[in-house]
């Protein structure tokens, strides 16, 4: 579990690849303060695990279907990358719950700088939309946002100053693809809901077909 507040900006030092797979060695400081192999750190909002590390890098396996449901793979040599670990149970929680799983990606169509803040259009799948509501939260390539507005197509945020400083978000141009995880507890409510109305049409019954002709 994780909280969407970036810990550390990260760069990766290889990307071995294999037909479908991918192994990711990442220079990085603050996150291997207390570092366990096994552990999981969120690498652009894709909660990896760690395969070994020493005190300037760690590496991460990743799996095939993770290669092709996200941006990782498009990773390069020296590209930057979002860090967090995962959340301490005596920590503070600052953004809102991220599983580090990530629903599928999303393209920025409009960047607008506004004073000091970066407003930025992204659109996604038609089927993630059901999940985004104005004020609501998003994660985005591992960053913990509010929802500033709902579009036909997507969704559109604004970035403060610190969050351009603290993540690679704020480096993102038009067309830029990025790691997009919908609101946990929204996915909560659409499978709760979706259960309740499976349950109130399953109140067919044989008896009841019966009683009314439908069956001999």
């Amino acid at each position: 579990m994780f909280t969407g507040i970036v810990e550390e900006i990260g760069t990766i030092q290889s990307a071995n690849r294999g037909a479908n797979s991918l192994t990711l060695q990442i220079q990085c400081t603050k996150v291997l303060e207390d570092v366990n192999k096994g552990d999981s750190i969120a690498v652009n909002g894709v909660c990896l695990t760690v395969k070994d590390f020493t005190t300037s890098y760690f590496t991460a396996d990743v799996m095939p279907e993770t290669v092709k449901a996200t941006t990782i793979h498009s990773l390069q040599v020296g590209s930057r990358v979002n860090l967090e670990r995962a959340m301490a149970a005596n920590g503070r929680f600052g953004g809102h719950f991220v599983s580090g799983h990530v629903d599928g990606t999303g393209e920025i169509v409009t960047v607008q700088q506004r004073e000091n803040a970066i407003y930025m259009e992204i659109n996604i799948a038609p089927e993630l939309l059901q999940y985004f509501i104005q004020k609501g939260s998003v994660t985005v390539d591992g960053t913990s946002l509010t929802v500033f507005d709902v579009t036909d197509n997507g969704f559109v945020i604004s970035l403060i100053p610190v969050t351009q400083a603290d993540s690679i978000i704020g480096q993102k141009r038009v067309g830029d693809i990025v790691n997009v995880e919908c609101d946990m507890l929204a996915k909560y409510i659409e499978r709760l809901l979706s259960k309740k109305e499976d349950k109130q049409q399953s109140a067919v019954t044989m008896s009841l077909l019966a009683q009314n002709g439908f069956l001999n």
